[in-house]
């Protein structure tokens, strides 16, 4: 009789092993015996890629662009210059701030000297005490000018120093969203940068589906979709809001520094699992080549220990991830023994039935 074997599942021992049926009724039917097992709770999300520090770098001032010094996928240093727009108005604005302040140094020094002046005079009583606090005044008041026309500067310089864009952060460019010659406004997205060293994996999650894992500390693997790399996740977050139209949890799962080779936006597989001994079962499985489907019966033939097989109803539950086989979640005790031929089976069935 030919001898089946269950495929090995995660953190699970198969509990039995293929039998054979005494009785010819059996004899060229393959047969497996199934057991409970102890199987991981855990499930499979698909998630999307993303860069734990990414940017879009804006302009906070209008202007013709007039060169572009780096494009997409070209990497950068903090303080690279990006782009330059055209800051003619804003270097006028410049020159004419800092004449202003050569303009109130000079009245400050005018007004610090006639200062100097009535003083002398009161002293030698030619000029009144009134007097004297009128040119002191004036001196304030100049003073005064002077450290409201340096703010003017300083705000030119500043205003002029955002006509260079200059990156934030040490990264590679995602992507370019302006042209040479066009114009540059305030709040317009001009690049996107990221930063490649540090990414992770974002998926959305019904609460209750995270809630089976039991209360532990949740962990996860992740598989890559650059030919199925698999890493274990650094920390798994799950933000404290559900989305109010799909009633799903966004989660973080944070991959090892250093996870080389990814891009934002790519696909990923999340694999979440419980704490150690927190998300486990003892289930019934049975393998997918053992079910009967004839429209909305499910079914499977045990063997009845008489050399035949009955043909019993089950209710299914989910896959088993990496088999290919089948959690039953009700018709099964998990000591049976089922036909891995259901069509085969049915057949004997039918020829052992008592003729009418």
């Amino acid at each position: 009789m030919k001898m089946i074997m269950l495929p090995p599942l995660v953190r699970a021992v198969l509990v039995a092993c293929a039998l054979s049926v005494p009785g010819a009724a059996t004899a060229d039917v393959p047969t497996v015996r199934i057991g409970a097992q102890v199987q991981d709770l855990g499930f499979v999300s698909e998630a999307s890629i993303e860069a734990v520090h990414q940017v879009t770098v804006a302009a906070q001032v209008q202007g013709r662009v007039l060169a572009l010094s780096v494009d997409a996928g070209d990497r950068v240093r903090r303080g690279q210059v990006l782009a330059r727009i055209d800051a003619a108005e804003a270097a006028a604005a410049l020159a004419a701030a800092q004449a202003g302040v050569g303009q109130a140094e000079a009245e400050m020094g005018n007004a610090r000297s006639e200062l100097a002046r009535a003083r002398g005079l009161v002293e030698r009583q030619f000029l009144s005490a009134s007097a004297l606090d009128a040119a002191r005044t004036r001196l304030e008041a100049a003073e005064a000018a002077v450290k409201a026309a340096r703010a003017q500067r300083e705000q030119a310089a500043t205003v002029k120093g955002q006509f260079e864009i200059v990156a934030p952060l040490d990264g590679v460019v995602s992507a370019r969203h302006i042209e040479t010659g066009e114009m540059a406004q305030p709040g317009r997205a001009l690049f996107t940068l990221h930063d490649p060293a540090r990414m992770r994996a974002v998926t959305d999650v019904a609460p209750q589906r995270l809630a089976a894992l039991g209360d532990g500390a949740v962990r996860a693997r992740v598989t890559l979709g650059d030919g199925g790399r698999v890493v274990d996740a650094e920390a798994v977050t799950l933000l404290p809001a559900a989305d109010a139209r799909t009633h799903t949890v966004r989660v973080r799962v944070e991959l090892p520094a250093g996870t080389d080779g990814l891009m934002p936006g790519s696909f990923a597989r999340v694999h979440f699992v419980g704490a150690a001994g927190t998300a486990e079962a003892s289930v019934v499985v049975v393998p997918r080549a053992a079910i009967l489907r004839r429209g909305e019966l499910t079914a499977v033939y045990v063997a009845d220990g008489a050399g035949g097989f009955a043909l019993r109803q089950v209710r299914l539950g989910r896959g088993v991830n990496g088999s290919e086989a089948v959690e039953v979640l009700a018709g099964l005790k998990g000591d049976e023994t089922l036909a891995l031929d259901p069509v085969q089976a049915g057949l004997r069935a039918r020829a052992a039935a008592p003729a009418r």
